[in-house]
């Protein structure tokens, strides 16, 4: 049978976005998938509807770069509305609870370093999590709440950083993968001894991306009735990977890697990076400027692990 030819151009890059409140994530690669015509699209991590801020979208060869982007630390901002529980934990659920308390400063600041650190967190019952083959939202939205077990969160950074009024607290949190504001804005609460929900959230970075690289989705849609956008907006596929270190190869070396060969690590001692760890590290292989792929060190070897 003859192979089905791909709808779209072959455009390979990274498109940060600056997410509006609203659409899903989904929403959002489709959309953008449609104004540059592109073959293959993703993103590297998903946001709430009611979430604005980063979210990453990936083209062509990016699209194997996602994973090294979404374990990449994460910087959020929120804000806390106290008094009430929602079902979503969000602004957009319905009341489950209601509460009097009103926490000061102080209460606030004596029950974070609880919340820092590597965490037991269990997601909201309105998550992607799958239970028993289920995803967790369908089983919520059709009355069977499902119970959902704590898992590892990894919190770098948890402080409040305004307190507009005695209702709401505004916090910024940075964090590794797989971390849910919504289930850190009800535990804070409720560790306060009050209820709360998220009103308004804000995700500021993603790895290696940050606000200053990010575009609005009303500057690329100012073209939507006449050609594709233009792909010199894109950043190269390898800006995702710019937070793992560096290791520098020869041309005869990378040739090697890309026919699947090991390099022992004897023959590359003095240039294996500091921040990379030789007992199972990551590192970006490099051919001058050129970036060759992921490897991954261990046993005394470096093995090709994703080339580009």
């Amino acid at each position: 049978m003859m192979k089905r030819r791909q709808r779209g151009r072959p455009l390979d890059g990274w498109l940060i976005l600056d997410k509006p409140q609203g659409p899903t994530s989904t929403d959002m690669v489709n959309k953008l998938k449609r104004l540059f015509d592109a073959q293959k699209a993703g993103h590297g991590g998903t946001l709430d509807p009611l979430a604005t801020g980063l979210l990453p979208i990936a083209f062509g060869a990016a699209t194997k770069t996602v994973p090294y982007v979404m374990d990449g630390t994460k910087r959020y901002q929120f804000t806390l509305r106290f008094g009430e529980s929602r079902d979503t934990d969000d602004a957009e659920g319905a009341v489950t609870g209601t509460s009097d308390v009103r926490p000061d400063n102080a209460a606030i600041e004596a029950a974070l370093p609880a919340f820092r650190g590597l965490i037991m967190q269990v997601p909201p019952i309105y998550s992607a999590i799958k239970v028993a083959g289920e995803r967790a939202y369908d089983m919520a939205r059709e009355g069977r709440a499902p119970v959902l077990e704590p898992r590892p969160a990894q919190i770098d950074r948890f402080d409040l950083i305004d307190r507009p009024d005695a209702d709401t607290a505004v916090f910024e949190v940075e964090s590794g993968k797989g971390v849910y504001m919504r289930s850190l804005a009800r535990d804070i609460a409720i560790a306060c001894g009050s209820l709360g929900h998220i009103t308004v959230l804000r995700r500021l970075r993603v790895g290696p991306f940050t606000e200053d690289m990010a575009i609005s989705l009303d500057k690329l849609e100012q073209g939507e009735d006449t050609a594709p956008i233009s792909p010199a907006l894109l950043l190269p596929v390898a800006t995702a990977l710019a937070d793992i270190p560096a290791l520098a190869l020869t041309e005869s070396e990378a040739v090697g890697l890309g026919h699947g060969q090991a390099i022992s690590l004897v023959d590359l001692m003095g240039r294996i990076p500091d921040g990379a760890d030789p007992a199972g590290g990551t590192v970006r292989a490099m051919v001058g400027s050129r970036v060759i792929g992921l490897c991954r060190l261990e046993e005394g070897w470096m093995k090709p692990e994703r080339l580009l």
